[in-house]
């Protein structure tokens, strides 16, 4: 059952329960009401002969006559004669016995036998004793007129109720059964699309924002989860690829040099060749584990690494071990962040080992590190012979030069080294044509402190 269904239910179901239960109340409150009445009468009648048992009969009779009692006095004698003195709308079928006579002398009283009356005695001398006794026939024909009634207003009141809290909560309703139907699409995998809209109460429309912000939360894993499937497949292929090559010159050189059938030159020239595809692949599981390294470290950096100082040692290597570079810096001093310095150490010399690699012994460098705001920017700069395109963030085993040999260069995970450092520290890194018309790397870093200009 949906639960509209189910609260309209309720709201009905307690609706005709508080009508009911004012109605049986107002029922048996004009019950007891009547029965006062009754009993009052009764009393008004017996109290007359009270006062003086000589004229009990008469006085009695008096009363009955000059009120508009409906009441019927029978006058009891000692050998059980009985004598009608006054007839009341309906008449005793039954004459009251001894017994009853006794236990109504000092209260109004309802005898198993006599039912449907109400009766009081009094003694009037000489043995004989007067009657007085009422008919409740017209109270329970009210008292059920009134329960019919009380029964058909609870019915139309329940009705009433049901129209009512349909139109009253049939937007909000109807916008919580589209919501349950829509999580319950989201829950099955269907395309559900967005989250349908709520005009209803304000709680619903928290409840419909909370569920947008979760089924948005949702899609949001799903598509990285499903895009970081994608990359470790890609990953994996590239990565099998990559060590297959390697591999399979080991092993045929290894053959090669089993069957003892090489010469000097060529055994040297095996062993030269299979060394350097042994280092070829220390260095790509090396940069592999660096890379999952990064990816497992945490976004927040746990020591203050001097940028501008580590970059300037770095530089000043790189001047004396290219002597015959053009090499220019302006590196802004006390520039602070938060990092691993070896991850810090990682980027810059990749950096400066690819200008090495792919770029001619006396192209031009220049490394430039200043402040922008609450970040440092770190751009370097060659002259080689650039990218065929820029802005795009580099892959794992994306290469430079997609023609080059793959004895001239590395794994190609450099870039992505560099790219996947940047972004373990909060900042970014970008590729863009540098003014000697080759490479410019730009890495935007947070900074640890504020700088003063």
């Amino acid at each position: 059952m949906r639960i509209a269904t189910r609260l309209t239910l309720i709201f009905v179901a307690l609706t005709f329960l508080v009508a009911s239960t004012v109605g049986w109340f107002a029922v048996a409150m004009s019950s007891r009401s009547q029965y006062a009445t009754l009993e009052s009468a009764i009393n008004s009648v017996v109290d007359s002969g009270l006062r003086n048992p000589n004229t009990a009969l008469s006085n009695a009779l008096y009363v009955v006559q000059r009120r508009p009692y409906d009441l019927t006095l029978d006058v009891v004698s000692p050998s059980g004669a009985i004598t009608q003195v006054n007839s009341g709308t309906v008449r005793l079928r039954v004459h009251p016995t001894r017994a009853d006579i006794r236990n109504s002398l000092t209260h109004v009283q309802t005898e198993s036998n006599l039912p449907g009356f109400q009766i009081r005695s009094l003694n009037v001398g000489g043995g004989d004793y007067l009657v007085v006794a009422a008919s409740t026939l017209a109270i329970t024909k009210r008292n059920q007129h009134l329960a019919l009634l009380v029964a058909s207003a609870a019915i139309v009141i329940a009705l009433i109720g049901l129209v009512l809290a349909r139109l009253v909560m049939r937007r909000d309703l109807h916008s919580m059964e589209r919501l349950i139907d829509y999580a319950g699409d989201v829950a099955s995998g269907d395309e559900a699309g967005p989250v349908p809209p709520s005009s209803g109460s304000r709680d619903l429309q928290e409840l419909r924002g909370a569920l947008a912000v979760m089924v948005d939360a949702l899609q949001e894993r799903i598509a990285l989860e499903t895009k970081s499937t994608k990359a470790m497949q890609q990953f994996i292929d590239d990565a099998s690829h990559e060590l297959r090559t390697p591999l399979t010159v080991v092993k045929g050189y290894n053959e090669l040099l089993a069957s003892g059938q090489v010469t000097p030159e060529q055994r040297i020239r095996a062993v030269t060749r299979v060394q350097r595809e042994v280092e070829r692949m220390e260095e790509l599981v090396r940069d592999l584990l660096l890379l999952a390294q990064i990816r497992e470290a945490p976004h927040h950096a746990e020591l203050p690494v001097d940028l501008s100082q580590l970059l300037r040692n770095r530089v000043g290597e790189f001047a004396t071990d290219q002597p015959d570079r053009p090499l220019t810096s302006e590196i802004e001093p006390r520039l602070t962040i938060r990092a691993r310095p070896d991850f810090v150490e990682r980027l810059v010399s990749n950096a400066l080992n690819n200008v090495v690699r792919h770029t001619p012994l006396d192209a031009p460098v220049r490394v430039t590190l200043r402040t922008n705001g609450q970040q440092a920017t770190l751009l370097i700069e060659d002259g080689g012979a650039g990218l065929a395109s820029y802005g795009v963030r580099p892959q794992r085993f994306q290469r430079f030069d997609e023609s080059r040999s793959r004895d001239t260069g590395g794994s190609g995970l450099g870039m992505s080294i560099m790219a996947d450092v940047a972004e373990s520290l909060g900042g970014t890194m970008t590729t863009e044509p540098s003014v000697f018309g080759g490479l410019a790397l730009r890495f935007v870093l947070p900074l640890a402190v504020s700088v003063a200009h």
